[in-house]
């Protein structure tokens, strides 16, 4: 449907119309140039009097210390700008694989994406996941090639690249003049013109004639370009039939037709650091990238039904927004971002939260600009803003009206693959160190905060080792608490080798009243996941019933402190057949002490073994690495369960049960074998027998 086709009704209030909003996200591999980009965007749109460089910790958009002092982006930042009378919201994402969740939730509320490439490394390992990302949550997407300034710079490689290792359809629209040391601007296939950006920040720009050099490259992208629309847009299919060419007019309409439709990728070039091509870059989010008004059908489910409903842009709608991310402020408390999909938000008013059925009030609304805030008294249909006050919401919460609620699709965040256990440099700081902790765990939905039963740690677990060390380094810094960290211990089990009896009797004597307990009992193996079963066959009395539930407290409780090698005894059979008592001497504290002697004692002859615990790996990764992926999993003891999709896809799906003991260091491992692009999830499975060998090693540790 056309935009001018769409009744939608706006607000008198709003600056700009919806239809000229942009919604779009900078996504890239790690070092493409994603925020030196999102800084001239800044500059040539007004927002920044001076431009900011990611090299010297100036640059606006990476405003954490740790951004600053790494030179790369943890978190995604959002500011506002206006290019040519439309209202830019923009988000710049990190390009680490760690940091994957902050591009997930960008992305899953932005209407359209600008990937960003370097001109030398081409389509990069994580340029490959962002990609996979934005196809999920059908975020169209523009290409820009950067570093056309860099030695080895190759604009046709990288559109090569992206047809054959993305399986999309490149459609250059600004060609490169020059490249490398002689990058000087760039060509407008559509307009047939040459951009020339001069003076000291790039800012005047001068139009000129294509370069006669370029004028034979030109003319074979227009016509690349036009055949590229005729594969995919009807209305230029049927002109390109009968030979003609169509008009300007035309094709630009059916560029942005066709890129909404995620059938071709328009490709830019341009050179962010030495100020060179922003601005056309710019001319073509505006022109081909979706506003709110072109996604159109916003679709979720009735909250007490499940059944579909379906909503429309527009700000006299019923108010229906997404909260994507939460963020710890020092100045205001927790900032909860949000995507305005229908009606308007006002400042202070009442929220339904459809996970809770809970209402919520919303305090101060503010436009972000990176870390700084401007207050707002409504956020429009189509827009994202930041809100102060809500309590019980979370990462993913839709928040709407109580009359008219709608559930929209939440998101998926992958699951924490390294955990390390941590505590507190000091008694006194426990309250700090968890209260750290609970706030961080709010923030991200990858890093996860549990205690291990067994070893009484705190674990934290992330999505890899630089994940977890900002983690640390935000705890000091912005919680003022230090943690000393360690390795988890591996949760092994003991099991039952076979059936066993045992015939203990406590008694101590030591001047007045003794201790007296005699128990008798059968020790069964059970099934696996049989859990622990105590049965008494006592008859006659000769164990007071007063005395039997004591005695199954010993019973479990040995079992719990294992026999082997302190690991908890799992699934099994107690039958306690027989036993005697004194009437003066027997207690429950000594029949507590025969219980727990008579497992231990009949355990031992039963003979025990280690169990270990079984994870299943699921491992995407490219065809050629697959060989050296198999060969690490087998090498960890682990076995392949399943090979899918092997020739028949650039990319390949192992599933494996893997030890657990075997896998800590393997997202490192993971993306040294297959150069960061091959990715894997993990859930626990079931517990196995531990090999003799490693039984004895892990004995010997104990």
């Amino acid at each position: 449907m056309a935009e001018n086709d769409k009744v939608f009704h706006e607000s008198p209030d709003r600056k700009c119309p919806i239809a000229e909003v942009r919604n779009i996200g900078i996504m890239a591999h790690i070092d493409a140039g994603k925020t030196t980009l999102s800084e001239r965007i800044l500059f040539y749109c007004g927002v920044s009097y001076k431009i900011g460089e990611v090299h010297d910790g100036t640059a606006t958009m990476d405003w954490m210390e740790q951004e600053r002092e790494r030179g790369i982006t943890i978190t995604s930042a959002a500011t506002t700008a206006f290019w040519k009378k439309h209202r830019i919201n923009l988000i710049d994402t990190p390009g680490h694989v760690d940091f994957t969740a902050e591009v997930e939730r960008s992305l899953r509320v932005l209407d359209g994406a600008v990937a960003v490439f370097c001109s030398v490394g081409k389509v990069q390992p994580q340029s490959e996941t962002v990609w996979r990302q934005a196809k999920k949550y059908h975020v169209p997407v523009i290409a820009c090639v950067n570093k056309m300034d860099r030695t080895g710079a190759d604009f046709d490689g990288v559109v090569h690249d992206i047809k054959f290792k993305l399986g999309a359809l490149p459609v250059p629209v600004l060609l490169p003049i020059g490249k490398e040391a002689d990058f000087a601007g760039v060509v407008q296939v559509l307009e047939n013109k040459a951009y020339y950006f001069e003076g000291d920040n790039g800012e005047i720009i001068a139009e000129k004639e294509v370069p006669a050099e370029l004028k034979d490259k030109r003319e074979e992208a227009f016509k690349h370009l036009v055949e590229s629309l005729a594969e995919v847009d009807e209305e230029v299919m049927e002109i390109f039939l009968n030979d003609e060419v169509p008009s300007l007019d035309i094709i630009e309409k059916a560029m942005r037709r066709s890129t909404i439709a995620e059938k071709i990728v328009p490709v830019a070039c341009c050179s962010a650091f030495k100020k060179k091509g922003v601005q056309a870059l710019l001319d073509m989010v505006v022109k081909y990238l979706p506003s709110p008004v072109d996604i159109w059908d916003i679709e979720g489910t009735d909250p007490i039904s499940g059944a579909p409903i379906t909503r429309h842009v527009g700000d006299l709608q019923p108010f229906a927004a997404l909260v994507f991310k939460i963020m710890s402020d020092p100045y205001v408390g927790k900032l909860y971002y949000f995507r305005v999909y229908s009606g308007v938000a006002s400042q202070g008013m009442n929220v339904y939260i459809p996970r809770t059925t809970k209402r919520e009030r919303l305090g101060r609304l503010l436009q972000m600009h990176a870390s700084q805030r401007v207050e707002l008294t409504e956020v429009f249909s189509g827009d994202i803003a930041a809100a102060v006050g809500l309590k019980n919401v979370t990462t993913g919460d839709t928040i709407c009206l109580e009359d008219d609620p709608i559930a929209l699709e939440s998101m998926h965040f992958p699951d924490p693959v390294i955990s390390i256990a941590v505590e507190p440099k000091s008694s006194a700081e426990r309250d700090k160190l968890y209260k750290g902790l609970g706030a961080l765990s709010d923030e991200d939905p990858t890093f996860t905060v549990r205690s291990d039963e067994e070893t009484g740690q705190t674990i934290i677990s992330g999505m890899g080792e630089l994940h977890l060390e900002i983690i640390l380094d935000r705890l000091v810094r912005e919680f003022k608490v230090e943690a000393n960290t360690g390795a988890p211990q591996v949760a092994y089990r003991e099991a039952l080798l076979g059936p066993a009896e045992s015939n203990m009797k406590f008694v101590r004597q030591s001047g007045g009243r003794g201790q007296y307990g005699h128990v008798m009992i059968n020790l069964i193996p059970g099934e696996p996941g049989s859990g622990v079963i105590i049965e008494n066959k006592v008859v006659g009395g000769n164990i007071p019933k007063e005395y039997i539930k004591p005695t199954e407290a010993g019973l479990r409780e040995a079992a719990q402190g294992g026999v082997l090698a302190g690991y908890p005894l799992i699934d099994f059979k107690v039958e306690i057949i027989d036993g005697s008592y004194h009437p003066v001497d027997s207690s429950e504290m000594a029949f507590k002490i025969a219980g727990s002697m008579a497992l231990k004692d009949a355990a031992k002859k039963a003979g025990l073994v280690l169990l270990e615990p079984i994870m299943k790996v699921e491992l995407v990764t490219p065809d050629e690495n697959m060989g050296d992926l198999i060969g690490d999993i087998t090498s960890r003891r682990g076995s392949i369960i399943e090979i899918s999709g092997a020739g028949q896809t650039a990319f390949t799906k192992v599933l494996a049960h893997v030890p657990l003991s075997e896998l800590f260091g393997y997202a490192t491992a993971i993306r040294s074998l297959s150069r960061g692009r091959a990715s894997y999830s993990m859930e626990p499975s079931h517990f196995e027998k531990v090999p003799k060998q490693v039984q004895e090693k892990i004995l010997e540790k104990k």
